[in-house]
């Protein structure tokens, strides 16, 4: 089964340009909007998928997403519900990468070794478990390496270089970089810290180095898009989700991917020169 993370990586780096990632909240505000949601988007843009994983305590995540959380969870959203909603849109044709962004709870319930095999089959391309240190994720980044899932770990302003060294130690896919200290959707980042931040972990690995929390408008996505390799929006999406909850289903996925279309857009036409690609070491 093709990995398509891999395979937009390798696309991005031939054509020298940058990504665009978007957080959706698996459920919110339906399932079936959640699934129109990354249909249409892959159609304005966007590059990746993070799915989250509706979590009662998601450690990482601010009030907006918290809350889409919240409203999930009182659907009974279950793990079996995102592995469905992933292999319906292969079966769809669908080739956007699309992570499981969740907690290590549910899994953990589920079962490491089958949450791993039955993710990869259903399509997903890899995971991200905010909430599984490096040191402790043995089991479930082992057989997700088995089943070809990437493992994207999280950096964040204070990761030093020992600790950066073991973030990267078994991380595939991307480095997720974390631009404040915080949890998502409160607070806006320092574009000089971001680019110093950044330039350090390019000399530790050849991964690309993704950028999030704090991206809020097309601005910041070019901005980011300049100092990274790509640009992760979550909480401004969801937030907008929210604002439109009260439309018609079709006008609020139209609104939506509008918002998308346009920080696609900006992240899309950034550039910062060569790109990671370029930089790749021996």
């Amino acid at each position: 089964m093709k990995n398509y993370l891999t395979l937009k990586i390798q696309e991005v780096r031939r054509k020298k340009r940058k990504l665009f990632c978007v957080f959706l909240t698996l459920g919110y505000p339906s399932i079936a909007a959640t699934e129109r949601l990354i249909l249409s988007s892959e159609q304005a843009g966007v590059d990746i998928i993070e799915l989250g994983f509706p979590f009662s305590d998601p450690l990482a995540d601010g009030p907006t997403i918290q809350y889409s959380s919240e409203q999930a969870i009182k659907k009974n959203v279950t793990i079996k519900d995102a592995l469905a909603l992933v292999r319906r849109l292969r079966q769809k044709g669908s080739k956007i990468p699309i992570l499981f962004f969740g907690y290590f709870n549910p899994v953990f319930s589920y079962g490491g070794k089958d949450f791993a095999r039955d993710a990869r089959d259903s399509g997903m391309d890899g995971l991200i478990i905010p909430d599984l240190p490096p040191e402790e994720d043995e089991v479930l980044r082992l057989p997700a390496q088995a089943q070809g899932l990437d493992i994207i770990r999280l950096a964040t302003p204070t990761s030093d270089a020992a600790r950066l060294a073991t973030i990267l130690d078994g991380a595939s896919g991307f480095l997720y970089y974390v631009s404040i200290t915080g949890v998502t959707g409160t607070k806006n980042f320092d574009s000089t810290s971001v680019s110093a931040a950044v330039g350090r972990i390019r000399q530790a690995t050849s991964l690309p180095v993704a950028v999030g929390f704090g991206v809020k408008t097309p601005e910041h996505a070019a901005q980011i898009a300049k100092i990274a390799d790509a640009v992760v929006v979550g909480s401004a999406i969801v937030n907008h989700i929210a604002e439109k909850m009260d439309a018609p289903r079709a006008e609020l996925v139209a609104s939506v991917v509008e918002l998308c279309r346009g920080l696609a857009a900006s992240t899309h036409n950034a550039s910062s020169g060569a790109a990671q690609g370029d930089k790749v070491r021996a």
